[in-house]
């Protein structure tokens, strides 16, 4: 027989966004000076959305790169270049050469 699962409670799950939010910052805050540090952040932050069952929003998903767990913050830690041909935007990782591939559509 298979123990029921029960859900969180609501202020348990409050915090553990509020966590989400600061390991986050702190990651922006360390990318560039302390990268051991900052991948360490995000991969805490990762870990405790998957204990409370927590998505992270679009924004902070393609801000980090899913090999390396590096913040990827735009001039520093990242390339970006269109494919015109592809009709793609191309975020590559300057830490472990991953290619992150977003479409995109011209005006028609």
């Amino acid at each position: 027989m298979q123990r029921a699962r029960s859900k969180k409670p609501s202020w348990q799950i409050n915090i553990a966004r509020e966590r989400i939010e600061i390991l986050l910052n702190l990651a922006k805050k360390e990318a560039c000076v302390h990268p051991e540090r900052c991948k360490r952040y995000v991969e805490l932050a990762r870990k405790i959305g998957m204990r409370y069952n927590l998505r992270l929003s679009k924004t902070t998903k393609k801000s980090i790169c899913k090999k390396c767990n590096m913040m990827l913050i735009y001039g520093k830690t990242a390339l970006v270049r269109l494919d015109s041909k592809k009709k793609n935007l191309n975020i590559i990782c300057k830490n472990c050469n991953n290619i992150i591939r977003i479409p995109y559509r011209s005006g028609e």
